[in-house]
């Protein structure tokens, strides 16, 4: 933890308060009859902080502090009847509530929030059953006396409801406040954070989500104990009433107002929760009915609690005021085409493939190996996610992993970095020589394993300089200076204080890059890096990777941007269907013909097209393109949908096949451009992954579709036998079984009898042949084309470049979010234009003279 003046000026702040307040106290400006009214508030002040911080820091809302509370102020009524010191009371209270705050923090963290909220509900009344049974003890429902506490260490003795114990219990809570503001700095805050953001990501940088909710809340525990001990000793009696559940609720009601995670925030709940009886008796209303009313105005009005919507507009003007941004300058650097952002320093080497890594030191003559699997596969169920790879990578080398969506290219590296999940994993991998499959998550970070995800899984609740620091237990001037470093490295300098929500995509991968980077890994491992960058950003980030080599890192990275991927890569490793299928280097793995059969597909027989095709179209696109929150899925698409006509848009995954899905559908509305229907027309979309109701029966999966089309009555009846009658024999006979009991072919089958239910005039199916066998892909596609031959337009988006031209009147290649060629299978030439925008979106050859004719008529 650093302490710089600006943390220790607002940390004494606490200290400062609270001393003012006691020397009021002492001066009789303070009445004696609101003098215990002001220690209770300071009481309640240490609890609503407790709570709060475990809510905002670590997402766990508990309903179970008013037992830790009772456990505190029965250690003091105990202590006080056996001669104990007052610091053997705060010891003992502290151990049981950080003990049981352990577990329940260790037990609960693998529940959600709703179970959290049970399992503390039940402690809270086991605790208080206890308390009501042990009278020997507790005193029952007669409650016990405090009689007095003897400080140890002289600080005096403490008689149960005296004046002492009311500025005991001020300074306490001054010094619980000033404790808490250099917390918010440190990397327990950080860490507790970010375990709660992405737990996942989380633990791929060494943080144990299961620890630091066990931490936090025997933190938690520890502090609400304490404060327990304080009202012991200014009551001078304690009995159950005070600590029922709905002082549980009060507590939450408290951290809400103030605002949650909020240090001053906890004071404002302390204040309320000590007047609030005196408010409703002013008020002449139930206590209830005022809380309800003030919670239900500070919820609507100021959601995020009295304290950070005043102080939030403050400090956004002191931050403005103290950044003072010259002129012109952006607010955060945009990466461009023809120079790097501020702060990043230019790409070395152009981006034609690196040279392949030295050869040395091995006996064979190569650099050995940092990494071996060995036959590794991995199975959910009955399902085989990764069969019998095996693959090697040298310290010195860059390792591109290919292969069609399903492949099994995210289990290999969930496999690397111990995140299969409920995966059962056999085989064997060593990473520098030791076994690497029965490391945890958490300790291959300290192995050396680094990694970024695909959607950049930042930390959204941290700054971008704290998404690293919260990489380190404790935090030094010096991993400062090295966090503020690696963010120049990467172009991020002039974003540190950001959160990752005010960046565009291109710097949360840039950071999500950093964080993987931050501690010097030996082996990198990226997920897709290049997915959702523009031209100039893969650039730079290309570059950066050739760097990260040349220091000494090994990279091994998944992408679908093969041309930017085979820039950077050594070698080049092909999967399909979990298993490795090809390996060499960037420029003759794709002449494999069973790797070019796993990107482009097969196709056993071919089904019947419809001989004419209608010129008139249903729908058409003309500039349509879109975003998501930054990222560039669609880019100037023209496109028609003639009537009866087969349309099919082939592209590998993360193409925008699926945006441009939904743009056709009418379900998703182009950021730019136009989608032009003609008149009234229908459609029906079967999306990716079937998106069926798994726990309802097949029928039922088709009346909810009814339903949402408005079918009723009679038509429904008519609709629903239509469906049925479409569905295979097998399926016909099971209605009532559910969904989930399906065979993949018979999910994809079902959900496109779903769409069918609104009797559309197109029908929209994307990647219906994904998972399946090949026999269930030939199945659905013959039945499929069976539905054009009775008018129906159909527009399938394919991975499979080869089937969309066995099955298509014509075919539109989407690369990058660009439709980079266009026309029918039927043209000789089309063929070899389609696959070379397939793999790299260019350059084709020229259209054919027939190609400039139809698209003449079309426009």
């Amino acid at each position: 933890m650093v302490f710089n003046r600006s943390v220790l000026a607002r940390a004494a702040l606490g200290p400062a308060a609270g001393a003012v307040l006691m020397v009021f106290m002492a001066a009789g400006a303070i009445p004696a009859y609101q003098m215990y009214s002001v220690a209770l508030a300071a009481v309640y002040t240490i609890v609503v902080l407790s709570v709060g911080l475990l809510a905002g820091w670590s997402g766990i809302w508990s309903v179970g502090h008013p037992a830790f509370f009772a456990i505190g102020a029965y250690f003091a009524a105990y202590g006080s009847a056996h001669g104990w010191a007052l610091e053997a009371v705060v010891l003992a209270a502290l151990a049981a509530g950080s003990a049981l705050g352990a577990f329940l923090g260790y037990a609960g963290a693998r529940f959600s929030v709703l179970y959290i909220a049970l399992l503390t509900l039940a402690f809270t009344t086991v605790t208080l059953e206890l308390v009501n049974r042990w009278s020997s003890v507790t005193g029952g429902d007669q409650g016990v006396p405090v009689l007095q506490l003897r400080s140890a260490a002289g600080l005096g003795t403490f008689p149960g409801g005296g004046t002492e114990a009311q500025y005991l219990a001020v300074g306490a809570a001054a010094v619980v406040l000033a404790l808490a503001v250099p917390a918010r700095a440190s990397a327990l805050r950080m860490r507790l954070v970010a375990a709660k953001s992405h737990p996942m990501a989380a633990r791929t940088v060494g943080i144990a989500p299961e620890a630091q909710s066990s931490l936090s809340f025997a933190v938690s525990g520890a502090c609400t104990s304490f404060a327990g001990v304080l009202l012991g000793l200014i009551t001078g009696f304690v009995s159950p009433d005070p600590f029922s559940l709905a002082f549980g609720i009060s507590l939450i009601a408290a951290c809400v107002l103030g605002g949650v995670g909020s240090v001053l925030g906890a004071v404002a709940g302390g204040v309320y929760l000590t007047w609030s009886p005196s408010l409703s008796a002013t008020v002449g209303m139930p206590q209830p009915v005022v809380q309800g009313v003030v919670l239900i105005a500070v919820l609507l009005f100021l959601p995020a609690g009295v304290v950070p919507s005043l102080a939030g507009p403050a400090r956004r003007i002191l931050r403005r005021v103290r950044r003072r941004p010259t002129a012109g300058r952006p607010p955060f650097p945009e990466p461009s085409a023809g120079r790097p952002p501020s702060g990043l320093p230019p790409s070395s080497g152009p981006t034609a493939p690196p040279p392949p890594p030295g050869r040395s030191s091995g006996a064979d003559g190569e650099t050995p190996a940092l990494l071996r699997l060995d036959h590794v596969s991995v199975a959910y169920g009955g399902l085989k996610a990764l069969e019998d790879a095996s693959l090697s990578v040298r310290q010195d080398e860059i390792l591109a992993v290919i292969g069609p969506n399903g492949a099994g290219k995210t289990t290999l590296l969930n496999v690397l970095s111990g995140l299969t999940g409920n995966g059962r994993v056999s085989g064997t991998a060593d990473f520098t020589g030791r076994p690497l499959l029965k490391a945890r998550a958490t300790a291959r970070r300290r192995l050396g394993i680094g990694r970024t995800f695909q959607h950049a899984e930042v930390f959204s609740e941290l700054t971008v300089a704290e998404n690293l620091l919260c990489t380190r237990r404790r935090i030094t001037a010096r991993d400062r200076d090295a966090v503020a470093r690696l963010l120049h490295s990467v172009g991020l300098t002039d974003v540190t204080d950001r959160r990752p929500a005010e960046l565009p995509f291109g710097l949360q991968k840039r950071l999500d890059l950093a964080r993987a980077m931050a501690e010097g890994p030996r082996l990198l491992i990226l997920d897709e890096p290049f997915g959702g960058l523009d031209a100039g950003e893969r650039a730079l980030l290309a570059g950066h990777i050739r760097r990260l080599n040349a220091e000494g890192t090994a990279v091994v990275v998944i992408d679908h941007v093969l041309d930017d991927l085979f820039s950077v890569a050594h070698r080049v490793l092909a999967f399909d269907f979990g298993r490795t299928i090809g390996d060499g280097t960037p420029d003759t793995v794709l002449q494999d013909p069973k790797v070019r059969s796993s990107y482009l597909g097969t196709v056993g027989s071919r089904a019947q097209l419809p001989a004419t095709v209608g010129r008139h179209s249903l729908i058409r696109l003309r500039g349509a393109g879109h975003s998501y929150g930054g990222v560039v899925a669609l880019r100037d698409v023209d496109l028609d949908v003639r009537e009866g006509s087969v349309l099919g848009v082939a592209g590998a995954n993360g193409a925008g096949k699926s945006t441009l899905a939904g743009i056709l559908h009418g379900s998703l509305r182009p950021a730019h451009g136009v989608r032009e229907p003609s008149g009234s027309v229908r459609t029906s979309l079967a999306p990716e992954g079937r998106g069926l109701f798994r726990t309802l029966s097949l029928r039922e999966n088709l009346e909810v579709a009814a339903y949402a089309a408005g079918i009723t009555g009679g038509a429904l009846r008519e609709r629903l036998e239509e469906a049925v009658q479409w569905l295979p024999a097998r399926l016909r006979d099971r209605m009532s079984a559910p969904a989930a009991g399906l065979s993949g072919g018979e999910q994809q089958m079902l959900a496109i009898a779903r769409a069918l239910i609104a009797r559309p005039d197109v029908l929209i199916v994307d990647e219906p042949a994904l998972g399946l066998a090949p026999a269930l892909v030939d199945e659905v596609y013959d039945r499929l084309i069976g539905l054009t031959h009775d008018g129906l337009t159909v527009v399938l988006l394919e991975q499979s470049l080869s089937r969309a031209l066995a099955v298509c009147h014509e075919v539109a290649v989407l690369h990058e979010g660009v439709v980079a060629a266009q026309g029918r299978p039927d043209d000789p030439k089309f063929a070899a234009r389609a696959e070379s925008a397939y793999f790299s979106g260019g350059p084709a050859p020229a259209p054919t003279e027939a190609e400039t004719a139809r698209t003449s008529r079309v426009k």
